[in-house]
């Protein structure tokens, strides 16, 4: 299955963590290393980010 979206999360280079969104799941990683999230965990994470349990480092 082809990734839908594909971010990188560096400007810089290509070497850095991407995140890989697809139907239903999104990946997160770089190179060979992947974690999966599928549909439920990643919404999960995102609420959480909206309503402020998770925020910036």
């Amino acid at each position: 299955m082809e990734a839908r979206i594909v971010l990188s999360l560096c400007l810089e280079c290509g070497a850095c963590p991407e995140v890989r969104v697809y139907d239903d799941a999104v990946a997160i990683g770089e190179g060979e290393t992947f974690v999966r999230l599928p549909r439920e965990a990643w919404n999960l994470l995102i609420d959480k980010v909206l309503n402020g349990e998770l925020g910036k480092l």
